[in-house]
């Protein structure tokens, strides 16, 4: 009888999610392959099957209850983790043969779990070389989502998140820097920063001072922002909230050293909601930090999302958020119908908002803010502007601007001379030639 484990085995991922959960992903998969195994794309090729579930609202739920029964029915061997996990109960009761349950961020766990129903030897170690050193990446070579910190502090009473994710918790500055060198070094042309709240990075540890190359670095957000500046990368800051230092963050962008574009989910522009909300921020002081910020530094672009029927929300409230928006002059938006999360405070507030009228609101917002939008992409019209090719073909090349974070803004569509030539990752100077609701047409300067 032959008892020696086999060199390798083959993992089928599935991440389904946020951000933050494919950056999630991405580290599970680089420690499975730096043990040996190998990842592959189907569901018959693989020996076990990892699905790494969302779990925020309940139709996220039910495609991650989706997910795991399709990887049963096609592989028969499937391990849980993710936000999804932290309802262990509720995953068994729906499929009670899936082998593995964890919560988000038990990397090890996961890992372990492979290691236990797909066995290999790991006495050798044939892969390492072939693991890159900015490790498996789930995103085009170009661009990287770099993720700060975990959990979050705040309580808005809409969102589960800290019971899923626990309280903030800031990775050391240090070994930020780090992980953004070598993500650049292994041809990330932009660096995307993520977390729950990147403006409080560094509270939870007292903004404790770490060192990169060599030099003491204030581990806060605008010591984080300086040094990543200094990469040679783009920086783009997402889920930012509008604490006051953030105003030094506009300084480090009229430097260049940051995108001048934020990412801040004000969700509504009604004070009584807010409060529902239980947000961190009112409606009256962001409107006069958003002229604040515009006035220092005008090329400014601002991207935001917002909640329609939140429960209580009345007529009235809901012409405040149109008033908001028209005088934010927001340039990019995304907005969602208000849904009932399991476990949200906000379950238990009157005044539940019908399906209907839901829809009614959502329609109205999103065609007032297309106006906006259009509107505010017209002064793009004559400029040179500097793109990140994300695409090419034999038509020509599709790009993005610094108003642009990939898969949620708008495109830079370029044609013409050259653009076919053009190479995914590059750099180049386009002339806007003309521009609709969301996206641009240019060629090559």
């Amino acid at each position: 009888m032959n008892n020696t484990l086999p060199a390798s085995a083959k993992v089928g991922f599935v991440s389904l999610g946020c951000p933050k959960a494919l950056v999630d992903s991405e580290r599970i998969m680089t420690q499975l392959r730096l043990d040996g195994y190998e990842l592959v794309a189907t569901y018959e090729d693989a020996d076990v099957v990892v699905v790494n579930t969302c779990g925020f609202i309940d139709s996220a739920k039910a495609e991650s209850l989706g997910t795991i029964g399709e990887a049963l029915s096609e592989n028969g061997k499937v391990i849980v983790t993710g936000c999804l996990g932290v309802h262990e109960d509720a995953i068994r009761a729906v499929h009670p043969a899936v082998l593995s349950v964890t919560g988000p961020q038990q990397y090890e766990a996961v890992v372990g779990a492979v290691h236990a129903h797909a066995p290999i030897d790991v006495a050798h170690d044939p892969f390492t070389d072939l693991v890159p050193p900015q490790g498996i990446k789930l995103t085009p070579r170009h661009y990287a989502y770099l993720k700060i910190s975990e959990g979050c502090n705040h309580k808005c009473s809409f969102c589960i998140i800290p019971s899923m994710r626990g309280r903030l918790d800031s990775r050391p500055i240090e070994d930020v820097m780090a992980e953004a060198e070598r993500l650049v070094a292994g041809g990330v042309r932009e660096l995307l920063v993520i977390s729950q709240d990147t403006s409080a990075y560094g509270s939870d540890r007292k903004y404790r001072t770490g060192f990169w190359q060599g030099k003491p670095l204030k581990a806060d957000m605008l010591g984080l922002c300086a040094a990543l500046g200094e990469l040679g990368a783009w920086v783009r800051l997402h889920y930012v909230y509008p604490y006051p230092h953030v105003d030094g963050v506009i300084e480090l962008m009229r430097d260049g050293l940051v995108l001048p574009y934020l990412d801040i989910p004000f969700q509504h522009g009604s004070p009584r909601v807010l409060k529902a909300m239980r947000r961190p921020a009112h409606a009256e002081n962001v409107l006069e930090r958003i002229v604040a910020w515009r006035t220092a530094l005008p090329d400014l672009v601002l991207r935001s999302t917002f909640i329609v029927g939140f429960p209580g929300e009345t007529d009235e409230d809901f012409e405040q958020l149109l008033d908001f928006i028209e005088a934010a002059d927001l340039d990019r938006v995304g907005c969602f119908q208000y849904s009932a999360v399991a476990g949200a405070a906000a379950n238990e507030l009157a005044g539940h908002v019908p399906e209907a009228e839901k829809q009614a609101r959502w329609d109205a917002f999103m065609q007032l803010q297309q106006a906006i939008s259009a509107a505010r992409l017209t002064r793009y019209r004559g400029q040179t502007l500097e793109v990140l090719v994300d695409q090419v073909d034999a038509d020509g090349a599709v790009a993005r601007s610094y108003a642009d974070a990939p898969e949620i803004d708008g495109l830079v569509y370029i044609k013409g001379p050259g653009a076919a030539a053009l190479a995914v990752g590059e750099f180049c100077n386009v002339t806007v030639r003309d521009t609709d609701e969301y996206d641009l047409h240019a060629v090559l300067a």
